[in-house]
This record gives C-alpha cells, structure tokens and sequence, in this order.
C-alpha cells in the first residue's frame, strides 16, 4: 500500500510553530495532533487535498492534552465519523471531559485570549476515544503505529513509533526545533513548560526515541527532522542544565524560583545557541523569551510541589 506523511503548519501563534501529522496508507488516514479547533479546517483541507474523505480517517492520535497539541481534537473528531480519538489512559478523563483544561487555561489567560488561542473545546464522546498502553500497536491500513509511554514533559504523554515511514511523532518528549533556528545546522532545546518536569525522566524517555533507531523524528514544535543523535546530544545537555537549575532553586522561597530561573535560562539559550554557531538576533529573542518564561514556569511549579509534598 501507499505511503505518505504531509506535514501541517496549524497556524498556532506564528507559522512553523507547532505542527499537525497526517499519515495515510492505502485507502485510510491518521491524524497525529490536532492543535485547537481553530486549526481543523487546515486539518481537513490537508486531507482532502491529498484526495482523501473524513470517513477515510481512522485514527486521530494526540501525544498529550496540552491544549496546542490537543485542543481541537473533539472537534476533529466530530467532522470524522468513522474516527477514533486515542490518547495516554492518564489523558483520556481530560478529553472526554475538558472542563478542567478549560478553566485553568482561561484562568492563566482570560476569556478573551483563549478564545484567541483555542476556541471552542467540545467534549469527546467516550465511546469514541481509546486508551493505549505502553507498547501497543494499532493497525493502519497494512501498516502498524506503536504506542511508548514517555514521562519527563507530562505524566500522560506518548509518542507513535510509525515503522513503515522510519520515523517517530514525539510531541514534547524530543525537544523543540523551530524552523527558524536551524539556519547554523540542527539545533534543538528542551521543553520543561508546566506541569511533570522530571529531568531524569525526560533524559530516560530521549534515549527511549534514539533507540527506536528511525531516520526521522517528527516534533510538533516543528517538522521531521533528521540527525537525531546530534538532537539528543544537545536535549541531554539542556535537560543536565534544567535538572541542575531545578535543584538550585528548590530551597528558594516559592516566589522568587521562576525569578531565578528565568535569567539563567536565557543564559543558557545564549551559551547553548553559540555552542552550535547560532547567533541569535532581537527578532529571534522575541520569540525565545516565551519559551524560556514557560520552561521557568515549568521548573519553579515542579519545585513548589516537591517541596508541599
């Protein structure tokens, strides 16, 4: 049967910021990520643009419930009938009922700004969404995806070891590679953003992807990507530095951690970026800042719960 993997901008935030997957072999189709409800149209004018119908979709897979991963999943769901949704069992409550999502994102953000970012985010039914456990495989046409359970970025996420295409979606679990930062050769950052971080775990769940042995891995922050062990090289070293920094603000009072980390992040992504003959311009800066604020964010709330534990 035919192979194929079109790579999808979903348009989220800015473009080559957070990518969607759509895999078809033979007559059926997969969705790997959904981004919000506001990317779903790119979503199915991806699909039938490579001449294929909703009812043909048999999969939607999202790695994790971080809404740019999964917020439109519900919604992608409803327009393909013939569809199941799959997830982490950890993340299946989250998609059949969002209420939780919901309101901690808007709490973070206001009414207005998620609904910028998310739009609407329907419930899924239950019926139609499915659990995979570590090192399960589900078919797609002659071909087989599977499931590995990855810790570090988030309790419940997962990436699809895809064989028949020599690659591998990690969502968070590979780092993150924005377009515009490979222009000096492949260059790749850790993301601790809210709420697991887990340094050892994540350094874990890296050797996890490189040892699947693919060609490719397919990030959502963005695109398939080679050299993955040049990759893994570069988040071992961030992850070294984020487990450090974590220790270092672990005795800190609550409110001064992210203040801590924040700098020493930036510091880092300028140190990391020269390693690798980056110079990173005001431009690239503005973009970067949001990155480092969440993986500070990430970092200082994995310190405040070890310590209220």
């Amino acid at each position: 049967m035919e192979t194929r993997l079109r790579t999808i901008d979903s348009g989220y935030v800015r473009p080559g910021f957070a990518a969607c997957y759509l895999r078809i072999q033979g007559d059926e189709a997969a969705f790997v990520e959904t981004n919000t409800s506001h990317a779903v149209p790119r979503l199915l004018d991806a699909l039938r643009e490579e001449g294929m119908a909703p009812e043909q979709v048999r999969w939607i897979v999202v790695t994790h419930v971080h809404l740019d991963h999964a917020g439109g999943a519900a919604t992608l769901l409803q327009a393909c009938p013939n569809a199941t949704l799959v997830a982490h069992p950890r993340a299946v409550r989250h998609l059949v009922d969002p209420t939780r999502l919901v309101q901690s994102s808007k709490a973070v953000y206001g009414e207005e700004v998620f609904q910028q970012l998310y739009g609407e985010i329907p419930a899924a039914p239950a019926d139609r969404v499915r659990a995979v456990e570590d090192g399960e495989t589900l078919e797609l046409g002659d071909a087989v995806f599977r499931f590995l359970h990855v810790r570090g970025h988030a309790n419940h996420h997962v990436v699809v070891h895809d064989p028949a295409r020599d690659t591998v979606y990690t969502g968070d679990a590979f780092g993150l590679a924005y377009p515009y930062l490979q222009r000096a050769g492949r260059f790749v950052f850790a993301s601790t953003s809210p709420t697991d971080f887990d340094g050892p775990a994540a350094k874990e769940s890296v050797d996890r992807i490189l040892g699947l042995k693919t060609k490719t891995a397919c990030l959502t922050h963005f695109g398939e990507l080679d050299e993955l062990e040049a990759m893994g090289e570069q988040l071992h070293a961030w992850l070294d530095v984020s487990q450090a920094l974590y220790e270092r603000i672990l005795p800190l009072p609550e409110e001064e951690r992210e203040k801590v980390a924040y700098p020493a992040l930036l510091e880092e992504m300028e140190r990391a970026a020269r390693r690798r003959g980056l110079e990173l311009g005001e431009d690239d800066w503005k973009l970067l800042s949001l990155d480092m604020q969440l993986n500070a964010q990430g970092l200082a709330f994995a310190a405040s719960r070890a310590t209220r534990a």
